[in-house]
């Protein structure tokens, strides 16, 4: 059975937003290794819509000899929305959060969740994410979306495996409690 997996860059104070304001300096051949563990491991990707949206403006537009854009445009994409009715970028797929337990049921590698944060948290609160890849940057960037907003229901996690890279930062990968 297939695993749905996510991989979120976040700050200490859990902000996992806009990343590229604030990840890069961390950013090293310990980090990229992770990274790319994660995208060997999986044959496709599932993203939110705003991820969505931002990525369907982006990647298609860009060099196919840049291996970053040939894996973006060439992997299977599943899309979770409720409000959207088609899907113009090359490889996607619409899909309802019921249809997800299916979905891993199909043979393959596992399912990438990319960014998506919103998503992310919804997998979680539905016991449909297998496991959570927090890379924790060492800096509080005190404004922007916080990976759990407030309010929320308790979600216990266990940690199953742990790292910490040269830059401060931890690689922490969690599972359901």
């Amino acid at each position: 059975m297939r695993k749905i997996v996510a991989g979120l860059f976040i700050s200490l104070d859990g902000v996992v937003e806009a990343p590229d304001t604030w990840h890069f300096p961390y950013f090293n051949d310990e980090m990229g290794q992770e990274v790319g563990r994660q995208m060997q491991e999986a044959d496709a990707m599932l993203l939110g819509r705003r991820t969505y949206e931002e990525f369907a403006s982006h990647w298609p537009h860009q060099d196919s000899s840049d291996p970053i854009a040939g894996h973006m445009n060439g992997t299977a994409k599943y899309v979770v929305s409720t409000t959207l009715t088609s899907l113009d970028w090359q490889n996607s797929t619409l899909v309802t959060l019921d249809g997800l337990a299916e979905l891993k049921k199909q043979p393959g590698k596992n399912i990438s969740v990319v960014g998506s944060p919103t998503l992310v948290v919804s997998l979680l609160r539905e016991g449909l994410l297998d496991e959570l890849n927090l890379l924790v940057h060492p800096i509080a960037v005190g404004k922007g979306k916080r990976l759990f907003p407030e309010g929320g229901a308790a979600i216990p996690l266990a940690l199953t495996r742990s790292a910490t890279f040269s830059t401060g930062v931890l690689s922490l990968t969690y599972t359901g409690a």
